[in-house]
């Protein structure tokens, strides 16, 4: 067995049953602790993204926070991680991205409650905070190395995997194909702008991405509907068909050779975990600088983080591929959902599509070179924090030049050995979660009960 071999098969073993079950588990095991917090309480969490009062202790708002979380989990995946899921597993695969969304969206709310429960401030006066920190303050100092391997491994993703070559080489793809730029060109330019922006600091990159990452949402949603529109006849049928192929063996056609239930199910589940990054541990350490007093109030708002990008973002992509049935083509990957755009747009749907994965692989490298930062500084303290800066932008630098799949095997691993510590810590600190989420509800229900009686006062005057 060479070096490639054994790489890929310890990323099958830490990607395969017994993690995604250990993901799936802890959001069923929150959910019914929670008693389905995430569909009882979806309305005040949506509510909160835009009227959270960020009035406690911390460096950006709620809305921030949430911004640089989706920066780095709205990317390639919605785009090409949906379509590699169905390509797979058939259209049943999206049902059980849904399901893991739907589970997910509980571990969310408990990784962004311990955030805010157990942040700190770090020797320049920031807020940090995260997975490692209520590893070691939550479950105690003998849990150290447990933190100690979270924010190791979140490092090695940041610079070797997610952050940074992933992204850069499908810029570069992108840009080259759609419109022959070269490659130095794009790196050139793209190294200038993630400078720019990451020595900033969070404040930065929480300004850069509270303006990008709506507009770029809205401007992705808004096509996918187009091309959902032009093809409204074939929308039921699209969605019996992901419900009725997830519990039955979808047949070969055209392209696609079939699927069981069992691979629609893995890979469904597999893709939207990697895409919601629910259970990884990544999204808390931004929701841990949002301002405010409440825990379980940034929970909520990092919960939307989940909605937003599976539920919305990763549901149109789905649909857009099934309706304008490319899946049962012989493409793949990025090229799958642009001929699903282009099959509404002719014209515009290739460029639409590679503008929105521009921008998404780049919110990306930001949202994950925050994620790096705060793990460096965990570790070796904030001197630490500038060296770490200047090798990402070098990284950056030379992603565009570099395809080597060791190194994205070796941060598909790493990415796998994130979410063991945080979930280990998200179990054992529920009944931490579960009383602050009381506390909190009971001031939220106070809160309503003292507007009513306001509001019946200015009746009475009236």
């Amino acid at each position: 067995m060479d070096f490639m071999q054994l790489l890929d098969s310890i990323d099958n073993f830490i990607w395969g049953p017994p993690l995604l079950a250990l993901l799936v588990g802890t959001g069923i095991w929150l959910t019914l602790r929670l008693s389905l917090l995430q569909i009882i309480r979806l309305p005040l969490a949506l509510k909160l993204i835009f009227s959270a009062k960020s009035d406690g202790k911390g460096d950006i708002s709620s809305f921030q926070a949430l911004c640089t979380a989706l920066a780095a989990t709205v990317g390639t995946g919605n785009i090409v991680g949906v379509a590699t899921a169905m390509k797979a597993g058939g259209p049943g695969a999206l049902f059980w991205m849904w399901m893991a969304a739907f589970f997910g969206m509980a571990t969310k709310y408990a990784e962004g409650l311990l955030a805010i429960k157990y942040r700190s401030v770090d020797a320049n006066g920031q807020v940090a905070g995260g997975p490692m920190y209520y590893i070691e303050q939550g479950l105690g100092k003998k849990y150290r190395p447990l933190a100690v391997m979270f924010a190791a491994s979140g490092v090695l993703v940041a610079y070797f995997g997610i952050g940074t070559f992933a992204q850069v080489n499908a810029i570069v793809d992108a840009t080259k194909g759609a419109f022959g730029v070269p490659e130095y060109v794009t790196a050139i330019i793209l190294t200038v702008l993630v400078a720019a922006v990451t020595i900033g600091g969070l404040q930065s990159i929480a300004k850069v991405s509270s303006k990008v990452v709506p507009f770029m949402a809205v401007v992705y949603v808004v096509t996918a509907m187009g091309v959902l529109i032009v093809h409204a006849d074939k929308v039921p049928g699209a969605i019996k068909l992901v419900i009725d192929s997830a519990f039955n063996t979808t047949a070969a056609t055209g392209g696609f050779l079939g699927a069981t239930v069992m691979m629609a199910m893995r890979n469904g589940i597999a893709r939207g975990v990697f895409s919601n990054e629910s259970g990884l541990g990544s999204a808390p350490i931004a929701a841990a600088a949002a301002k405010t007093k409440w825990p379980a109030e940034q929970g909520l708002v990092s919960m939307t983080g989940t909605f937003i990008d599976t539920i919305i973002i990763c549901t149109m992509t789905g649909l857009c591929l099934i309706v304008s049935d490319v899946w049962v083509g012989d493409l793949k990957g990025a090229a799958l959902t642009q001929a699903a755009f282009a099959s509404a747009f002719p014209a515009t749907g290739t460029a639409l599509l590679t503008f929105g994965l521009i921008l998404f692989a780049f919110t990306t490298i930001l949202g994950w070179n925050y994620y790096g930062e705060r793990c460096i500084e965990y570790l070796f303290g904030v001197k630490s924090i500038m060296p770490y800066r200047i090798v990402f932008i070098g990284l950056i630098a030379s992603g565009a030049f570099l395809k080597l799949e060791a190194i994205w095997l070796l941060a598909d691993i790493v990415n796998g050995l994130m979410a063991i510590p945080n979930l280990i810590a998200l179990l054992g600190l529920t009944g931490v979660v579960v009383a602050e989420t009381k506390r909190y509800l009971a001031y939220v229900k106070n809160n309503e009960v003292e507007e009513e009686i306001e509001d019946l006062e200015v009746e009475q005057i009236k």
